[in-house]
């Protein structure tokens, strides 16, 4: 269902159209034969293959269909459903966002919940390579190669914006999000991979935690934590997991060498769950506008 989406060169609404996306303009963007469209122009990529590559998504996407981090997509099922609880209108539907999907594993799972229900789901992804593998796992969603950076979609689009382990650009964030909507962040906690780290690295880094005390237009209401102890039995999978990692490019040689002798390692799983929403200011400013207006 690929609705309610802008055209990322003037802005206009998009139609669809056969197959292709068309604006009034004439701007046109074709599907792709597995349903995604590719929102992302030559001028907003700061490369020519822009995010992950292919052999990166297909480290990612073997790992993850082990269901090693399984946890991590149930707990954001709880959180999604604890948050619809507490919203002054309750309701069952949800319109989601998945910022920075990569291969899709997270959108796909939370699509088979059974306590709300996505009346519209997104995944965006810069990697032509990891939305071309979502678009594969699951043909009832929506993707997108597009930037979290220009974002091609209305005001008060989603009620909820995931970002895993991603790069939140805050200001598209808020302003595509609705007024009770609400902004799941994921992040490493200290522990995350300790043990993976302690082989690559002489010295473990002091941790530190991101802060999101001064974002305009949003405001952290609550954190929670995971953590889980999981088993890797194979160098071919530990290679993978290493591949979707920022260590696989900043570890030093003989750090990545000694992984790669390794075929066993009993890991922790350390994340840290931050929900923004709206801050209530700028929900009062933007009433105060209307009565303005």
């Amino acid at each position: 269902m690929l609705n309610d989406l802008l055209c990322p060169l003037d802005g206009d609404p998009l139609s669809l159209k056969d197959a292709s996306l068309i604006c009034q303009n004439g701007h046109s963007f074709d599907l792709a034969k597995t349903g995604y469209a590719n929102l992302l122009p030559v001028q907003n990529k700061k490369s020519k293959d822009p995010g992950d590559s292919k052999a990166m998504v297909a480290s990612r996407q073997s790992f993850l269909n082990s269901q090693a981090y399984q946890a991590i997509a149930v707990k954001l099922d709880e959180i999604i459903k604890q948050q619809l609880n507490l919203a002054p209108e309750s309701t069952n539907e949800l319109r989601l966002l998945d910022a920075g999907c990569g291969e899709g594993y997270y959108l796909s799972h939370l699509e088979m919940n059974k306590n709300y229900d996505l009346i519209s789901s997104v995944g965006l992804d810069i990697s032509k390579w990891a939305i071309t593998a979502a678009s594969k796992r699951s043909k009832s969603l929506s993707w997108l190669v597009a930037s979290n950076a220009h974002l091609p979609m209305p005001e008060n689009r989603f009620d909820a914006i995931l970002c895993l382990f991603g790069f939140p650009v805050w200001s598209e964030f808020e302003r595509v999000l609705s007024e009770q909507g609400f902004i799941i962040i994921a992040n490493s906690g200290a522990d995350h991979l300790i043990e993976l780290r302690q082989v690559l690295y002489p010295e473990i880094r002091p941790y530190k935690a991101p802060n999101y005390a001064d974002i305009k237009g949003l405001e952290l209401v609550s954190t929670q934590s995971l953590r889980f102890n999981f088993e890797v039995n194979t160098n071919q999978e530990l290679m993978n997991l290493l591949a979707m990692t920022p260590h696989m490019h900043k570890a030093p040689y003989a750090g990545l060498k000694a992984v790669e002798a390794l075929t066993q390692l009993s890991l922790t799983a350390d994340v840290t769950f931050s929900i923004l929403q709206k801050s209530e200011m700028d929900e009062v400013l933007g009433e105060q506008n209307l009565c303005l207006s």
